[in-house]
């Protein structure tokens, strides 16, 4: 008996769809293979979420400029009382706001490092790396007393070499596994969106303290009380990193290929 298959054209156009969104993705981890190849257990490694089974999440902020939009994030984590955040601080910009550095630091936050000169490290040499990191570093814990040990490159940008020195010089490379896009000004709802629907245990998300993400401090009450509501207890980096006994081993989960997918086809 003879049999065959109709498919619609709106079947057919779904199909390629998500065919070309699987090539598209399949693309972004081709590219970054180099960075791929950097995750193994025999070498430094970045840390983009911990596996564990708690409902533990961080929230991060990076800060490189502008002193608008600090306050009003701490204002409402203060309200929410959350008391558990990391802060990624560029030393210039600490240089130029010491107070508001202060105020981080009095509220409890643990506060890391986001290096020195908004540069991609991946294009400097291994001894202009080690500078950035190490003038970062000096500058930072002479404002909050405090030495840090976690770090965000600037653009989240590093390969090989940045992971080598920047864990020779004692640091962990922080990035994150779900990126809010607050620094897109994507829109209050899509912000709380993104982090919610993409949250899971281990999670560290990215979200921007600097003047250039106006939205940030409109989304975070939701965004907190939506991830209470799941159960989620909020802790530092480094709390979280020590519910690990992978420490330091970096984990590219289902959320992340969940991004890739969604990202390359523009959903």
């Amino acid at each position: 008996m003879n049999s065959f298959y109709v498919f619609s054209g709106k079947k057919i156009k779904r199909f390629l769809y998500l065919f070309a969104a699987a090539l598209l993705a399949a693309g972004v981890v081709y590219v970054e293979r180099g960075n791929i190849t950097v995750f193994s257990e025999s070498g430094p490694s970045a840390i983009y979420s911990v596996p564990t089974e708690k409902k533990l999440i961080a929230l991060t902020f990076d800060i490189s400029w502008g002193e608008k939009r600090p306050e009003p994030i701490l204002k409402v984590l203060e309200d929410k009382k959350v008391d558990k955040a990391t802060f990624f601080l560029s030393s210039p910009w600490s240089k130029t706001h010491p107070d508001i550095v202060t105020s981080i630091k009095d509220a409890g936050f643990e506060i890391g490092s986001h290096g020195h000169k908004h540069v991609n490290y991946s294009t400097l040499s291994n001894e202009e790396i080690r500078t950035q990191i190490s003038t970062a570093h000096t500058i930072l814990t002479e404002m909050t007393g405090k030495a840090p040990n976690l770090i965000r490159m600037p653009n989240g940008d590093f390969d090989k070499r940045v992971l080598q020195v920047a864990s020779d010089l004692g640091y962990k490379v922080i990035q994150w596994d779900t990126d809010s896009l607050d620094w897109k000004n994507i829109g209050v709802d899509n912000i709380v969106k993104r982090v919610t629907s993409k949250a899971h245990p281990g999670d560290i998300v990215l979200l921007h303290a600097s003047d250039s993400c106006k939205q940030t401090h409109e989304a975070l009450p939701l965004i907190i009380d939506n991830l209470r509501a799941q159960g989620y207890e909020f802790v530092t980096v480094s709390e979280l990193i020590s519910q690990s006994s992978a420490d330091g081993t970096e984990v590219r989960d289902s959320a992340w290929l969940d991004d890739s997918l969604e990202d390359a086809a523009g959903m």
